[in-house]
């Protein structure tokens, strides 16, 4: 199978790079719900209940999912509303303990798991998230509908999000996870999406998103399934519209400098005035290189968050000087 490439959405005048580019999206028009604080009766999920999404593409991967190294990962299926879908997941420890986990969304359009979960990368660009792994976090990788040889259709931030619920479900029920100490992050459209995931459930102990955008529009009709044109279909999907009913503590960021979707950071945060989200643009980091140093704290931090709340917080300071900025 092919690695995961990612696409980031930058404005033109910052062309180049690897990929095709994207105008930078716009906020979104639409209201948010409620008063802006988090709602249970407003949230995503209840909005999505017997919506019927139409789309106007059907596309799958249809590519096998490649075997893991057996020491660091095992293939194992989860049942979602799509059916059976694969993921990697850690192997046991047989210790007899729980421990925390993490799902973790990878970037790009393809909505599969594949090699970047375990192949070497340089800190400029480490798609991985392995520092979790490395931490002695559980971890799962979720394929979603229509990725690699699973059942469904791409939809396009849509069913995936239940996708993500079921593998929550899945990973919460094995014997050696902590069901209190399970986290969720992602990146690019990983990061869009675990959003979207946030604004559903507050059966997460923190959520990390890395580039999200406000505004799924944004990633271009050559990208997205459905009709950019319906209203209904695409507020459903985009995190600004939403990030007032994220349930859970959740943790935004993007680098500050180079390519990346920092209007978006920006965007979002000046729609929130819910106080589980924090919006943190690092300096001396761009799209990519803010991953390998970030999921590194990160994972420090989930190891010591043992309390009965999450006692995880981030500081300007220790942000600027992952890069020694």
């Amino acid at each position: 199978m092919r690695r995961l490439f990612l696409l980031l959405f930058v404005p033109p005048l910052f062309l180049g790079g690897c990929g095709p580019q994207q105008a930078q999206p716009q906020a979104s028009s639409a209201p948010a719900p409620g008063d802006g604080t988090p709602d249970k009766k407003r949230s995503l999920l209840e909005e999505r209940r017997g919506f019927q999404t139409k789309l106007i593409r059907k596309q799958a991967e249809n590519e096998p999912v490649p075997d893991p190294p057996p020491q660091l990962f095992r293939t194992v299926h989860y049942e979602s509303p799509a059916g059976r879908l694969a993921a990697y997941l850690s192997p046991s420890p047989s210790d007899g303990k729980k421990h925390p986990a993490i799902i973790w969304v990878f970037g790009g359009f393809a909505n599969s798991i594949g090699e970047t979960a375990w192949e070497p990368a340089p800190a400029k660009n480490d798609q991985s998230a392995s520092a979790f792994r490395k931490a002695g976090i559980m971890m799962m990788y979720p394929s979603l509908r229509g990725g690699n040889d699973n059942p469904g259709f791409k939809e396009g931030f849509f069913g995936e999000v239940d996708d993500l619920l079921a593998a929550t479900e899945y990973l919460a029920r094995q014997d050696f996870v902590d069901p209190q100490r399970v986290y969720l992050g992602g990146h690019s459209t990983g990061g869009t999406l675990v959003l979207l995931v946030a604004a559903c459930t507050d059966r997460f102990r923190g959520v990390f998103s890395f580039g999200p955008v406000s505004d799924v529009a944004g990633y271009g009709s050559e990208n997205i399934p459905f009709d950019l044109s319906d209203r209904r279909e695409l507020e459903l999907r985009s995190p600004e519209r939403w990030i007032n009913s994220v349930q859970s503590p959740t943790f935004v960021f993007e680098g500050a400098g180079g390519r990346g979707n920092l209007d978006s950071l920006k965007e979002l945060s000046r729609a929130s005035r819910n106080p589980l989200t924090h919006f943190h643009p690092v300096k001396g980091a761009d799209h990519f290189s803010i991953l390998a140093p970030l999921t590194k704290v990160i994972a420090a931090k989930v190891v010591r968050d043992e309390g009965p709340t999450t006692n995880i917080a981030f500081t300007e300071k220790e942000l600027n000087d992952l890069l020694g900025r």
